[in-house]
């Protein structure tokens, strides 16, 4: 049942409260995050692998987020579709992951079978169900949208747009870097994190720490990080200076990055960040391109999914500063850890309720107005009693 909230003028509520963060209760709120993961997380596109990870039919990745199990899996055809990987018959698991290549896709329970384009073609002792119609019975879709050789899977569609339509502002700038041919250069990194997955993702989008709380990119960028929000889409970017750093990894990185034949020169020594709504992330740069999601867990934890992909490149110095590369973020990864552990420990406080955001925040002013939309009830400064939600 709608709350009163609900009823509110959208249009002013947003003007009062949009110079304003997120409150602090939506950090840690058993009772809002069930609501957030029906709203928000279950109706938003999650990455799942790239095309090149799933080359040949049978080959399939897993992804396990907010109670589901999603197989993206390549069919004799070559199309790749996306299921969840429960079967029709006990609700036991079909496969484990996180990736795997099968002929079929054979339950381990009762040996119940499906074909890789999803539909039940083999139960032991058919005969034994009155009720089984095979064909009703193949494995539940999930809707797949394959973007510049990225998959992606939504587990509910609200009328929310498509990956290409939130990209769509950026289109032009992604192009060059051919993210259709990269292939990873990396295994799947899994970090836990003692954080609500919001902290990840206002962090990532936070320009205003970069100079007070990473030196290393300080030094790497000077003055040029700049920040800016779309509808659907936060870009981040720097341009890499001139002068030397003192660090010798970020030195080696300054000196060695190779040109890449295939960017304008404008890119040679850009770094670009791209944050989709609501939990992922592509860091580009000139030698590869990382992907980041952040899978909430429980109101105060995630699981940070990170990949790293390429062009292939086989020159000496491309596999330097691709190893410079990692030597330098992952500093700047244990830099950002620090930071937002103690603002979740900060958001406990009873003494927080919400922050004043300046106007340059056009990022975490983006994501709060689109989780108050989404959520009313995340205007409240001050969490409601319990039970609310069900009102």
């Amino acid at each position: 049942m709608a709350t009163a909230l609900t009823r509110i003028d959208r249009t002013d509520q947003d003007q009062a409260d949009e110079d304003w963060s997120l409150p602090g209760w939506l950090y840690n709120n058993d009772e809002y995050h069930a609501l957030e993961m029906e709203r928000v997380i279950r109706p938003s596109w999650q990455i799942m692998c790239h095309v090149s990870d799933i080359q040949a039919a049978g080959d399939y990745q897993l992804l396990d987020y907010i109670g589901e199990s999603v197989i993206a899996i390549r069919g004799e055809d070559g199309a790749v579709r996306a299921f969840t990987n429960v079967c029709r018959h006990r609700a036991m698991r079909l496969v484990e992951g996180p990736t795997g290549c099968a002929k079929k896709l054979v339950c381990p329970y009762h040996a119940w079978a499906y074909e890789l384009d999803g539909r039940l073609t083999g139960v032991p002792a058919r005969r034994d169900y009155p009720t089984l119609d095979m064909a009703k019975n193949g494995l539940a879709p999930v809707e797949v949208e394959i973007w510049r050789g990225f998959i992606f899977v939504r587990l509910q569609d609200d009328g929310g747009p498509s990956v290409a339509e939130m990209m769509a502002p950026y289109e032009a700038e992604v192009a060059p870097y051919r993210f259709e041919d990269l292939r990873q250069i990396s295994p799947v990194r899994l970090r836990p994190r003692q954080v609500n997955w919001k902290n990840v993702g206002d962090n990532y989008s936070d320009g205003l720490h970069i100079p007070v709380a990473h030196d290393g990119l300080t030094r790497l960028f000077g003055k040029s990080y700049a920040i800016e929000a779309q509808a659907h889409v936060d870009k981040m970017s720097g341009y890499l200076v001139d002068r030397p750093s003192a660090n010798p990894w970020e030195r080696v990185y300054q000196q060695h990055l190779p040109r890449a034949e295939h960017l304008p020169e404008e890119n040679q020594r850009l770094w670009l960040y791209y944050k989709l709504w609501p939990n992922a992330a592509f860091d580009i740069y000139p030698d590869q391109v990382d992907f980041m999601q952040w899978i909430p867990i429980s109101p105060t934890s995630c699981m940070l999914r990170e990949i790293a992909y390429a062009l292939p490149d086989e020159r000496r110095e491309m596999k330097l500063v691709r190893y410079a590369n990692w030597r330098i973020n992952r500093v700047v990864n244990a830099e950002d850890t620090w930071l937002i552990t103690r603002v979740q420990q900060g958001m406990a406080s009873q003494s927080y309720q919400v922050g004043p955001l300046g106007r340059s925040e056009v990022c975490l002013r983006s994501f709060a107005k689109k989780i108050r939309r989404l959520i009313p009830e995340a205007r409240l400064h001050s969490a409601p009693a319990p039970g609310w939600s069900h009102k």
